[in-house]
C-alpha cells in the first residue's frame, strides 16, 4: 500500500486533570500553612471549609481571599512566608481522593496519557504528586507558572496537552472548578465536573458530564473519547 493510501491511526487519548480538589484533597495542608501565617500576623485562623472555597486560582488569589476575610490584604512578605511554609508541608495531610490511583492506572493500561493542568506552581504540583505516589502515573504537568497564561485561559490546557503529546480532538478534561470548565470549553475539549471536589454544584454548569467518583470519571472519559 502506498503512503498516500495509508489510513492514519488515531493518536492516543489524553485525560487532563486538575490537581487540588480533583486528584488530591490538599485543603488540610493549605489551611494549616495559612493558619500558621495568620498566627504569626496576629490573625484568627480560617476554618478549612472556608479555605476550600478560596482554592482554584493560584496561591496569590488564595492569600488575597483569605486576608480579605480578615479585613486585610497580603503583601509580598506574606506571600513569600506562605510559599516557604507550604512548600515545606506540601503533603503532611494531603491525600489522593479514593480510587484515584486505581482509576488512573486503569486508564494508562488502556493506552491513555495523563496530564495535570493546575494553577498551583509547577514545582509544588510535582512535589504533591510525588509525595502522594501519583507522579509515576502522570505524563506531563502544566502549572500556574509553566506558561505565560493559566486557567481559565484555554491556552493553558493546550500547552499542557502538548507536553503530554496529546491533541484536543482526542482529549478530555476533568476538574472541580469553573476555571476547568471555561478553559476546556475554550479549547474545544469535553469536560467532566468532579462532584467530590471543592466547587459547589453550580460550578458544574457547562460541563459535559458530572462524575460521582473516580471509577465514574474513568467510565465517562472513555464514553466522551471512545
Amino acid at each position: 500500500m502506498s503512503p498516500r493510501n495509508e489510513v492514519a491511526l488515531p493518536g492516543p487519548r489524553t485525560l487532563l486533570l486538575d490537581l487540588d480538589g480533583t486528584l488530591v484533597d490538599s485543603v488540610p495542608d493549605l489551611a494549616a500553612s495559612l493558619a500558621r501565617l495568620f498566627a504569626a500576623r496576629g490573625l484568627a485562623p480560617l476554618p478549612p471549609v472556608e479555605v476550600a472555597a478560596m482554592v482554584g486560582d493560584g496561591v496569590r488569589k488564595l492569600l488575597d481571599r483569605a486576608f480579605a476575610a480578615r479585613g486585610g490584604a497580603p503583601d509580598e512578605r506574606d506571600l513569600g512566608d506562605y510559599m516557604a511554609d507550604y512548600g515545606a508541608h506540601l503533603a503532611d495531610a494531603t491525600r489522593p481522593y479514593p480510587g484515584a490511583a486505581a482509576a488512573l492506572g486503569g486508564l494508562r493500561a488502556a493506552g491513555w496519557r495523563l496530564a495535570v493542568c493546575t494553577n498551583k506552581p509547577e514545582a509544588m504540583a510535582r512535589g504533591v504528586l510525588t509525595a502522594t505516589g501519583l507522579m509515576p502515573l502522570i505524563d506531563a504537568v502544566g502549572g500556574g507558572d509553566s506558561f505565560p497564561v493559566r486557567k481559565p485561559d484555554p491556552e493553558h490546557l493546550r500547552a499542557t496537552l502538548s507536553r503530554a503529546g496529546g491533541e484536543a480532538a482526542r482529549a478530555v478534561m476533568a476538574g472541580d472548578h469553573r476555571n476547568d470548565i471555561v478553559a476546556a470549553r475554550g479549547a474545544d475539549i469535553p469536560v467532566i465536573f468532579a462532584a467530590w471536589g471543592y466547587g459547589p454544584p453550580a460550578m458544574a454548569e457547562g460541563a459535559d458530564a458530572i462524575a460521582r467518583d473516580f471509577a465514574d470519571l474513568a467510565s465517562i472519559a472513555a464514553r466522551l473519547c471512545p
